[in-house]
C-alpha cells in the first residue's frame, strides 16, 4: 500500500451551496501530510467525509486501500481523530473521559496514557469543566493518540496550546511517523505545520490550488533577496538576470524575488560595490500566496 488516503474527484454540495469541488489527492503511507487553507475553505467538510460522518455528493474515498462507505467501521479502528472543536463531558475528569473512550474501543493502555499526559503536561485528575481551552485540547490529543493508530487525522490540533507544548506535540507526531504511521493535519495556520510536513495541499474555496512535496514547493518558490548598493548600474543588470522578478528600489535598497541559480546571482553581484546583501527562502505562507496568485492569474 503506497497511499493511506486516496480521494478521487470528491465533491460535496449543501443544496446549492458549495462544500468542496472535485478534490483529488493521495496521502503516502508513513508521511505527515498538511491540508492547509483559510477558514471556510472546505477542510472540515473533507475530513468529515474521510471519516464517513457525511456522504459525498460524488467522488470516491479509499483509506488503507478500502472504500470508506463499505468498510467504515473497520477503517476507523485504525484511525485517531481530533476534531476542531471536540465535545467532552465536563462532569468527568480527564482520566475518566479517556478511560471511557478506551473502554468503548476495547483498547485502553493506562501506562501509555500516562506517558502522553506527562509529555503534554496534562493534569488528568481535574474535571474537564475546570480546564482551559488549551488543557481540553491536550485531552483531545491524548484520545486521538492513545490507541497508537496507523492514521492520525487532526483538525486544528495546536489550537490553544502554548509554544512549549506545541514543540512537544511536534515531537510526538515525528515519533508517530518513525513508527511507520501516517498523519493528516488540517490547519489554517500555515507556519505551525511547516517544519513537520513531507507533503502539503492547499485548498481555497473548496478546490485544491496546489499539492506537492514540501521540498518541491521550496524549489519552485522564489527566494527573497535584499541588496543595498549605490551603484546606479545594478538595477539594469538585475533586470537582465533570468529568475529575477518583482524588482523594486527605494534609494540604495533593492528587493526582488529570485528563482534562478544562487551562484549566478552572487557572481553578478560580485561585480558591484555592495553595502549589504541577503537572500532567504520564503515561508509556507508566502509559498501559498505565490501559488494562489498563479492560480488567480490562470483563471482570470
Amino acid at each position: 500500500m503506497t497511499s493511506v488516503i486516496r480521494l478521487e474527484k470528491l465533491t460535496k454540495m449543501y443544496g446549492s451551496s458549495r462544500g468542496v469541488t472535485e478534490i483529488s489527492l493521495e496521502v503516502p503511507a508513513g508521511t505527515i501530510f498538511g491540508f492547509l487553507g483559510p477558514n471556510g475553505a472546505g477542510k472540515s467538510t473533507t475530513i468529515n467525509m474521510l471519516l464517513g460522518l457525511i456522504k459525498p455528493t460524488s467522488g470516491r474515498i479509499r483509506i488503507f486501500d478500502q472504500p470508506i462507505e463499505e468498510n467504515g467501521l473497520s477503517i476507523r479502528r485504525d484511525v485517531g481523530f481530533l476534531p476542531s472543536d471536540m465535545s467532552l463531558d465536563g462532569h468527568l475528569t480527564g482520566w475518566q473521559q479517556l478511560e471511557y473512550f478506551g473502554n468503548l474501543r476495547g483498547d485502553f493502555d493506562p501506562a501509555y496514557v500516562r506517558e502522553l499526559a506527562k509529555r503534554l503536561d496534562c493534569n488528568l485528575n481535574r474535571k474537564i469543566r475546570t480546564l482551559s481551552r488549551g488543557n481540553r485540547q491536550k485531552v483531545g490529543l491524548i484520545q486521538a493518540l492513545m490507541h497508537k493508530p496507523k492514521l492520525l487525522i487532526l483538525d486544528e490540533p495546536t489550537s490553544g496550546l502554548d509554544p512549549l507544548i506545541q514543540a512537544e506535540f511536534n515531537a510526538i507526531i515525528l515519533d508517530h511517523k518513525k513508527a511507520g504511521n501516517t498523519t493528516f493535519i488540517s490547519s489554517h495556520v500555515l507556519s505551525e505545520v511547516q517544519e513537520l510536513c513531507d507533503h502539503v495541499a492547499f485548498i481555497r474555496q473548496g478546490k485544491i490550488v496546489a499539492s506537492s512535496m514540501m521540498s518541491d514547493l521550496a524549489k519552485a518558490t522564489p527566494k527573497q533577496a535584499f541588496v543595498v548598493s549605490t551603484d546606479k548600474k545594478l538595477p539594469a543588470a538585475l533586470k537582465k538576470l533570468a529568475g529575477v522578478t518583482k524588482l523594486s528600489a527605494k534609494g540604495s535598497q533593492h528587493t526582488f524575488n529570485y528563482t534562478g541559480d544562487s551562484n549566478k546571482l552572487i557572481k553578478l553581484l560580485s561585480g558591484y560595490k555592495l553595502e549589504d546583501f541577503s537572500i532567504s527562502s520564503t515561508d509556507l505562507e508566502s509559498t501559498f500566496m505565490t501559488y494562489y496568485e498563479q492560480t488567480s492569474e490562470e483563471t482570470a
